[in-house]
């Protein structure tokens, strides 16, 4: 038995599936104590909640600083640092990076969700997350086809340790402005805003998971690139881990309701929840990450990854002040046309790129 354990740490299992357990034990503890349904960890709905709270959207549903996201850029911050392996660095396309993720973030308001949700959402009875499975899966498919061709946005490079910091320190801002919630901050009275667990049980959760994701490298898109790319599910082990997590507590706690109709914060239109999470999946897995995983490269010092969580932010303001992002009513008619713009863009973009790094090669 120790010899398997010994093998399992060293192959990676082992830690990816210790985060996947208690990402999705998390998940259910913060929804019990106040997130909303299935929404115990959604990066791409906490970034749209920080927009909305910083006054950069006027959806009054949505709007408060989740202390979450600066908890996991934190947490790797911290852990990167006492492992060595902080540095700053980055200079890799970082506006292409930038215009990629903008479209990320369009495609997961869409489906109502980051990766990382569509997995709660399942593990909660949420049918429709199945048909987003489906299209995280061809997504990255997608992508990993520009990427078999050489796809490549450069390599990034050493910077200046203040480049690396710009981030942390962002986090900071945003987790004093958590905690002060100063007389301009716009917090909802009412929708998924309003729902919210204690901000110190939160960021500690978030904490955790931050340190948890860097040590281990888990990431939602990775581990389905790693899928279909390699016929490898090492690391899409920490993601059954956390589906069986939270499988199990919303069983316990009576959370589970099979179906695909009054699901919590979704939506029943099948093509754009598939359309919405291929979308996520083709953009993530040209820049090297999902929303968790971007989130968690910023705080150990990458600010190509950096830039990318800005492009999110300004991604969810603009889903919400022109109309692009769903609700549980479904997809408006802006959303729709969002995607399949985003979807030309990416191509664009994933069309240059590769011709271009074969040319060079």
């Amino acid at each position: 038995m120790k010899k398997e354990l010994k093998k399992g740490v060293q192959s990676g299992v082992f830690w990816f599936v210790v985060t996947g357990l208690v990402i999705g034990a998390f998940s259910v503890i913060l929804c019990l104590h106040g997130n909303p349904g299935h929404m115990g960890i959604c990066v791409a709905c906490f970034i749209r909640d920080a927009a909305g709270a910083l006054g950069l959207h006027g959806a009054t549903n949505v709007q408060y600083m989740r202390p979450e996201v600066p908890g996991f850029l934190l947490g790797a911050f911290v852990i990167a640092l006492l492992k060595g392996k902080w540095k700053g660095h980055g200079g890799s396309s970082p506006l292409v990076r930038f215009a990629i993720a903008f479209f990320v973030m369009i495609g997961a308001l869409v489906f109502l969700g980051c990766p990382l949700r569509l997995m709660l959402r399942l593990a909660g009875g949420d049918l429709n997350a199945v048909v987003g499975l489906g299209g995280l899966f061809a997504g990255i498919a997608l992508g990993s086809v520009f990427l078999r061709k050489g796809f490549d946005l450069g390599q990034a490079r050493e910077q200046p340790v203040a480049n690396g910091l710009v981030m942390p320190i962002l986090a900071v801002a945003l987790l004093a402005f958590a905690m002060i919630s100063p007389a301009f901050a716009r917090i909802s009275e009412t929708g998924p805003g309003s729902q919210h667990a204690p901000i110190l049980l939160a960021f500690a959760a978030a904490l955790v998971v931050g340190i948890l994701v860097q040590h281990s490298g888990l990431c939602m898109t990775g581990s389905v690139r790693n899928v279909v790319m390699l016929r490898n599910f090492t690391m899409f082990s920490g993601y059954a881990a956390l589906f069986v997590a939270a499988l199990v507590g919303n069983l316990i706690f009576g959370n589970f309701r099979i179906g695909f109709e009054e699901q919590p914060i979704a939506h029943s239109q099948a093509l754009w929840n598939f359309l919405g999470m291929a979308l996520v999946g083709y953009g993530s897995v040209l820049i090297g990450g999902c929303p968790l995983k971007q989130v968690v490269m910023s705080g150990e010092g990458n600010s190509d990854a950096g830039v990318c969580v800005l492009g999110f932010l300004l991604a969810a303001a603009t889903a919400h002040n022109f109309g692009t992002a769903a609700s549980p009513a479904g997809v408006p008619q802006n959303g729709q046309i969002a995607v399949v713009v985003g979807f030309a863009v990416v191509t664009a973009i994933a069309l240059f790129c590769t011709l271009r790094a074969r040319r060079k090669a």
